[in-house]
């Protein structure tokens, strides 16, 4: 099992913080929804929820499966 070089660490580093500003993204604008006049007047707050839902679980999984997948590159690496 081979180390990946810094340039490859500083690589992994940025796109697992990128991986999680999508999912961020969409919890905000569930949030927004649910509280203000976005959609419709006086808020929808059934469909932020699900979107802030959806949102958080997605910036929770999508770096721990960017994770796995590096970890399993790495073992497999000679």
């Amino acid at each position: 099992m081979s180390e990946p070089d810094a340039a490859e660490w500083k690589r992994r580093l940025a796109l697992y913080s990128a991986a999680r500003l999508p999912g961020l993204a969409v919890f905000m604008l569930g949030i927004a929804i649910a509280y203000s006049n976005l959609v419709r007047p006086g808020g929808w707050p059934q469909v932020g929820a699900v979107l802030a839902i959806v949102g958080g679980v997605a910036s929770i999984l999508l770096p721990r499966a960017l994770r796995r997948r590096w970890t399993r590159l790495d073992s497999a690496k000679p």
